[in-house]
């Protein structure tokens, strides 16, 4: 190294710093407050500006009234038609005539004895499909007119 001349440096100095705090980080109260201390620009930005009811839950409030008589005036029951009773006892009578148990039914007709019972007790909501594999099964008519 002789010769050369006075020895220097010329290189830049780097500086090594944290990442830029995010958007989420800049919104957060500490990092508003703390900004608010140190005398730095704050904005404030208020969102919906266009829409009427944005940000509050008028929509939701004030619809309710609109449909609140047409519910009080609604005197509709709601309930599931049931099994009737002449079908329950139709029912009953084919299998007591035939000498077969619930379970026995509920085997012939690919059905659990459960439905059978619900059937037989009016609990059932009736099913087209399961009352004409009863009276195939049975041997009976149970729709319409006998």
């Amino acid at each position: 190294m002789s010769g050369v001349g006075p020895l220097s440096q010329d290189w830049e100095p780097v500086v090594l710093r944290k990442k830029a705090p995010t958007s989420a980080a800049r919104k957060d109260e500490k990092a508003v407050n703390a900004a608010r201390r140190s005398g730095a620009d704050i904005d404030t930005i208020k969102k919906f500006l266009f829409a009427d009811n944005a940000g509050t839950n008028k929509a939701a409030s004030s619809s309710t009234s609109l449909n609140t008589k047409r519910l009080d005036d609604d005197t509709e029951s709601l309930t599931h038609d049931r099994v009737p009773t002449e079908l329950k006892k139709a029912i009953m009578q084919a299998r007591m005539d035939k000498k077969l148990t619930q379970a026995q039914v509920a085997q012939l007709i690919n059905e659990k004895p459960q439905v059978i019972q619900e059937y037989e007790s009016g609990k059932a909501i009736p099913n087209q499909q399961i009352i004409g594999k009863l009276e195939r099964a049975l041997g009976a008519k149970l729709r319409g007119k006998k």
